[in-house]
């Protein structure tokens, strides 16, 4: 898919598990994303409704993950202003391998690599590849609820996180007792 713009707004979204992790999506997911041009969903969502409801603010593309038995493909390419974009689960191992995630991006000609799997937002540069793991807004593994919006104008890349629920882990909410 080739979209040609000279600003583009995505929304990154992964790890949703409807139905297991949450029976919807937080409220400002949607908030987050209601002025996007697409939504990226890098797998796990459980449930079909997840794409319905997304599709309502922008066309959405999803991918297959770990835990999906739906029929979606495993792997999409898209190109943005120019800029190929990658999206698949990344299931490697160990979770969130650097290293591997740059040969599936290089595997897949992409400039920007957008995964899932490990449940915690990361953005990092692997030589000349952008990684990108949202997070997740429903079940984050020692992190914040997380999506991430990729703004992309005349070839200028901008990646922001965005908290998008209060956090599920208690470390992230402690508090020290008064005088400490």
């Amino acid at each position: 898919m080739l979209f040609r713009s000279v600003f583009m707004l995505i929304g990154i979204i992964s790890d949703t598990h409807i139905g297991r992790a949450s029976n919807k999506l937080p409220r400002q997911v949607f908030e987050t994303f209601e002025n996007v041009d697409l939504i990226l969903h890098a797998g796990d969502l459980t449930e079909i409704s997840v794409i319905e409801e997304l599709s309502e603010i922008a066309p959405v593309k999803a991918v297959r993950g770990a835990d999906d038995d739906l029929n979606l493909p495993e792997s999409e390419v898209i190109e943005v202003d120019g800029i190929r974009i990658g999206l698949n689960h990344g299931i490697v191992h160990p979770k969130g391998d650097k290293d591997q995630l740059a040969y599936l991006a290089h595997d897949m000609g992409v400039r920007i690599l957008v995964t899932g799997y490990t449940h915690s937002p990361k953005i990092e540069t692997a030589g000349d590849v952008l990684l990108i793991c949202p997070g997740s807004p429903t079940e984050p593994n020692l992190s914040k609820p997380t999506v991430i919006l990729l703004e992309i104008e005349n070839g200028n890349v901008e990646v922001e996180p965005v908290v998008v629920a209060p956090p599920t882990c208690s470390v992230f909410t402690f508090e020290p007792p008064n005088g400490e």
